[in-house]
C-alpha cells in the first residue's frame, strides 16, 4: 500500500452537519484527539529515525489549553463508535516542551513522520494535515474579504458577509513514467538534491483529461510525444492538498528536449538499472524516491514487472 492512501476512518459526512452531534462527539470522554503544531503531528516518545513510530492521540481536554479560543478543529471520522480529530495548536509556544504535552514526546515534520508511522496512522495523520492547512489558508471569503466560519464539523466555510460557501479542494497531478523500449523517463527538478532522480508530474489543467495532460507534460517538460496512457494507481499527497494520479505513457521517440525552466536534467533510465536501485543496491551517482512517494510505486512496477 502506498503511504497516506488506506485511510481505516469512516468519516461518517452524513453526521457533519449535525452540529449538536459533532460537539457531542468532540467532548465524548472516549473521543481521540490529535494535535497539529505548524502542520506537525505529535509523535509519542523520544526522536528517532526508525520505524514504527506511535501517533500522539489523546482524550479531549488535554490539549484544547494550547489551541487559540477559535482554531480549527476538524471531525476526521469514526472508527468504531470512536470518533477522532484534528486539532490546530499553532499558537502555542512550545507545546512539546511546555504544557499539557510536555514530557510525552514531539512533534515532527509531516513528510518524515509517514515515513516512520503505520500506513493506516500515516493516512489518518495526512487526512489531517491537509485539512487543518487548508483552514489556516481560508480565514477569509475569496469573493469579499470577510472572515469566513468554519461548519459541518470542519468541512465548510461560510461568509459573514456575503454567505459564499467554501469547501476543502483537492487538486489533481498527474504523475507519470514514460517508457521506451526497456527504458523509462526520469527527470531532475531543480530544486532535487544531486543524483536524484524521480517521475514527471505536473497539475491537470482546467478543461483537461487526465491523458491530455499527462500528454501536454511530457511534451512540454521533455519535448516528447507520447502514446498510449494507460491509468496505475493514485496517492492522497496532503502538501499542501493533492491527489497524485499514477499514469505509465508509451513514448512514441526517445529524443529528449528538456525544459530548463521545469528540469535541471532529464534522461532514460535502463530497467536493469531502476530494478537495481529499487532492490536495494547502490548506483553511484543515481538514487530515485523513496516508498513515500508514488513514483517510487510507479518505476518499481514497471522494473519488476
Amino acid at each position: 500500500m502506498i503511504p497516506f492512501s488506506g485511510n481505516p476512518l469512516n468519516r461518517a459526512s452524513e453526521k457533519r452537519t449535525d452540529a449538536a452531534w459533532v460537539e457531542a462527539k468532540r467532548r465524548d470522554p472516549t473521543t481521540l484527539i490529535m494535535p497539529m503544531w505548524r502542520l506537525m503531528p505529535f509523535l509519542l516518545g523520544p526522536e528517532k529515525n526508525e520505524p514504527p513510530a506511535e501517533l500522539g492521540l489523546f482524550r479531549p481536554g488535554l490539549c484544547e489549553s494550547l489551541a487559540a479560543p477559535d482554531a480549527p478543529c476538524v471531525f476526521l471520522g469514526l472508527e468504531g463508535e470512536r470518533a477522532l480529530f484534528a486539532l490546530d495548536i499553532s499558537a502555542a509556544r512550545d507545546p512539546a516542551n511546555e504544557g499539557a504535552l510536555a514530557g510525552f514526546g514531539h512533534f515532527r515534520e509531516a513528510r518524515a513522520s509517514a515515513q516512520l508511522l503505520p500506513l493506516k496512522d500515516a493516512a489518518i495523520m495526512g487526512q489531517a494535515k491537509a485539512m487543518i492547512d487548508w483552514h489556516q489558508r481560508h480565514g477569509f471569503c475569496a469573493r469579499c474579504g470577510a472572515a469566513t466560519t468554519p461548519l459541518d464539523g470542519g468541512y465548510r466555510r461560510v461568509c459573514g458577509n456575503c454567505n459564499a460557501e467554501h469547501f476543502p479542494r483537492t487538486d489533481p497531478v498527474v504523475i507519470m513514467l514514460a517508457t521506451y523500449g526497456d527504458e523509462c523517463l526520469v527527470g531532475r527538478g531543480r530544486h532535487f538534491p544531486a543524483g536524484m532522480y524521480s517521475a514527471l508530474a505536473g497539475f491537470v489543467e482546467p478543461g483537461e483529461t487526465i491523458e491530455e495532460a499527462v500528454r501536454r507534460e511530457l511534451k512540454e517538460e521533455a519535448g516528447i510525444e507520447t502514446g498510449g496512457v494507460t491509468y496505475h494507481t493514485t496517492q492522497p499527497w496532503p502538501f499542501p492538498s493533492s491527489l497524485m494520479i499514477g499514469c505509465f505513457a508509451q513514448s512514441l521517440t526517445r529524443d529528449l528536449v528538456v525544459d530548463q525552466n521545469e528540469l535541471a536534467e532529464a534522461r532514460w533510465l535502463e530497467k536493469h538499472v531502476a530494478r537495481a536501485i529499487i532492490s536495494g543496491e547502490r548506483v553511484e551517482g543515481l538514487w530515485l524516491p523513496p516508498p513515500i512517494a508514488i513514483a517510487h510505486h510507479l518505476i518499481k512496477a514497471w522494473a519488476l514487472g
